[in-house]
């Protein structure tokens, strides 16, 4: 912290536990313990207790403030309205309306998690890009008042043996080689093109892939997946199937930044990765070479490729993406906000 500790009040209004989620949650827990006063509104459903709930994860340093499911943008701004935070901060659509349509002197933010839009940016105060990609998208008046602050991953140690554990329990052998998939189950993720991948690349029986992770296109994609594809569903321990896997796929679309890419890195796995934006953006840590994106062709040679070299697990230089740096990028622009609100007033 540099200087008069900030009131931050974190707008999430999102149902289940995943990637945004998670930045969101560790970024509230860090400024509080940095001594920030924070709060996280939240609405009903995303705070219930459940295995892909998001308030258990939240600190007990953070306010949180749940607002009813229904009409959750109003009572999002009647909460920010009684709490009178020195900054509003949004994340994804829900959110941003909520601030998009409340008139006040605090400075309203908000982090693009997916890219930037117009008719639900133009009007906010400033924005976050995680991305330079979503930067350069904004109109040169609205980069004027944004900042692109890459995004970060945690440390995290998996539980002791679950690898062995993990396999056991889904039937697969301890020395088959491992493929995996890691993230919320959506039509922009490319599992289907992954599953049609693995089809082609017709691998032998002791190549397996897992997928896991849950969303609106599980179903579909668990009828088009051979039976020997493991797809547990939602889990509260991703940095145990990481552990799991032996190499980590991002057949994606759409990824923005691609905070899953990281934790792979961080978790030491080779990467098998499509051309979206985030992979593009960090493809220089990365260091292999990029897929067309929705090529199940390019992709099933790449998983012969794999398959054949067996790539052991190695490190990679994430040093640029701890958080303790992005914090203090994202508390300068915040203080920039505030003090061109002080100035126009």
């Amino acid at each position: 912290m540099t200087g008069t500790p900030l009131h931050v009040a974190h707008v999430m209004l999102t149902r289940r536990f995943a990637g945004t989620e998670r930045h969101v949650v560790e970024l509230a827990n860090a400024q509080a313990a940095a001594g920030h006063r924070v709060s996280l509104i939240l609405r009903r459903d995303g705070a219930m207790p459940k295995p892909d709930g998001i308030r258990q994860h939240v600190h007990e340093n953070v306010a949180v403030v749940v607002v009813p499911n229904l009409l959750r943008g109003w009572h999002a701004r009647r909460a920010l309205q009684r709490l009178q935070p020195d900054i509003a901060h949004a994340h994804l659509t829900a959110a941003r309306t909520a601030l998009r349509g409340w008139r006040t002197t605090i400075p309203r933010l908000a982090t693009l998690h997916i890219e930037y839009k117009p008719q639900q940016h133009a009007d906010l105060d400033g924005l976050i890009a995680i991305a330079p990609w979503q930067f350069e998208a904004m109109p040169p008046a609205q980069r004027a008042r944004s900042v692109h602050i890459d995004n970060w991953t945690l440390p995290r140690s998996p539980t002791l043996g679950a690898r062995a554990q993990l396999r056991q329990a889904h039937g697969i052998a301890a020395d088959a080689f491992v493929f995996g998939a890691l993230g919320r189950v959506e039509d922009s993720k490319g599992l289907d093109v992954l599953v049609e991948a693995w089809k082609r690349a017709a691998l032998p029986a002791d190549a397996r892939l897992v997928i896991v992770g849950q969303g609106k296109a599980w179903e579909r994609l668990r009828q088009a997946a051979p039976a020997d594809v493991v797809m547990p569903g939602f889990t509260e321990v991703a940095r145990d199937w990481l552990e799991v896997f032996d190499v980590f796929v991002s057949a994606a679309r759409s990824e923005p930044f691609g905070l899953v890419l990281l934790e792979a890195m961080h978790a030491g796995l080779p990467v098998i990765a499509s051309a979206s934006q985030g992979a593009t953006h960090l493809q220089s840590v990365i260091g292999t070479p990029l897929l067309p994106v929705g090529d199940a062709d390019a992709l099933a040679k790449r998983l012969r490729d794999v398959f054949d070299a067996r790539p052991s697990r190695h490190g990679y230089d994430l040093e640029r993406f701890t958080i303790e740096p992005k914090l203090a990028e994202i508390e300068a622009f915040y203080r920039r906000l505030l003090a061109g609100r002080e100035t126009r007033s």
